[in-house]
């Protein structure tokens, strides 16, 4: 238990700490597909969206365990009921639960988002994001994922104009988390927006510090020059990771864990994945595929 609780503070602290120039020096990418992976093997997680909706925290923690999955995110509207409305004294037993196992509560999943032109719709996303910040702050998870979802420009909205009001957002709210200990995430997401060019816009209008990317294992990842000038626009920035089912031969997930083994990566590899009646079956296949992708079972 002392191991795990020393990796988890290394992993949470890390993550507030590295800096994007710092990381560039010390780990360059190759990222060549023949290359054997650099660095030690990748950390393995869940996503509670969609294999662990209908659990709650105990059978979480339990299933993750018994199947060597490190770290979850919880997805907002699960039966889990990790929301805002928890009391003090609810929050305090979350964050314990976790505490007190194996499995780090990695991330708070969201789905707010920062495109409508709506002013009052953007006002309530981001007052609803800082409410999810103060929740993360209490059950002790490092960061909340957010997402950019849409362009207006079929309403007469200029494309550039949505991503800097996305961007702007994303900055607002990562200084407000930054205060609290607390990470932004935002999620290469929407059939628009997850183009990695128009993220990266996005990342610069925000300029902060604290505003990193969760890479979604999207197949516009294989658009605009392909994985390899994907990952590199957004390589210094990426602390958490989506993966969808690893046998998908449409997605080079073998060489998505080259560039990340490559470039340093520590945080954690989630597997977002659908439900299934037998879970702990299909977990255990996807830990056993995940480490002999990286050549390391």
């Amino acid at each position: 238990m002392a191991g795990t609780q020393s990796r988890r503070g290394f992993m949470k602290a890390s993550a507030l700490t590295v800096s994007a120039g710092s990381l560039l020096a010390a780990a360059p990418c190759h990222g060549a597909p023949e290359e054997k992976s650099a660095g030690e093997p990748l950390h393995l997680g869940l996503v509670t969206y969609n294999l662990a909706k209908s659990w709650d925290i105990d059978t979480i923690i339990k299933n993750c365990t018994e199947t060597k999955f490190e770290a979850v995110e919880l997805r907002t509207t699960h039966a889990h009921k990790v929301e805002v409305d928890l009391t003090a004294a609810q929050r305090r037993e979350v964050r314990k639960k976790f505490e007190d196992s194996p499995v780090v509560l990695a991330s708070l999943g969201s789905a707010f988002e920062f495109d409508s032109p709506d002013p009052d719709v953007l006002k309530k996303n981001i007052d609803g994001t800082k409410e999810y910040i103060l929740l993360a702050q209490d059950v002790a998870a490092a960061g909340v994922k957010v997402r950019p979802n849409n362009l207006h420009v079929g309403e007469g909205i200029p494309e550039e104009k949505t991503l800097e009001q996305i961007g702007k957002s994303f900055r607002e709210v990562s200084e407000f988390a930054g205060n609290h200990g607390v990470e932004i995430r935002v999620e290469v997401h929407g059939t628009e927006t997850s183009r990695v060019p128009r993220i990266r816009k996005m990342l610069n209008y925000a300029d902060s510090g604290n505003c990193f990317i969760c890479w979604n294992s999207n197949q516009s990842d294989l658009l605009d020059g392909g994985l390899e000038d994907n990952f590199n626009l957004l390589r210094d920035k990426i602390h958490f990771v989506h993966m969808r089912d690893l046998f998908l031969e449409e997605y080079p997930f073998r060489k998505l864990f080259t560039l990340l083994r490559g470039n340093g990566y520590r945080g954690y590899c989630c597997a977002e994945i659908p439900e299934s009646t037998d879970p702990i079956r299909v977990m255990h296949y996807y830990r056993a595929l995940f480490l002999a992708y990286q050549d390391v079972l």
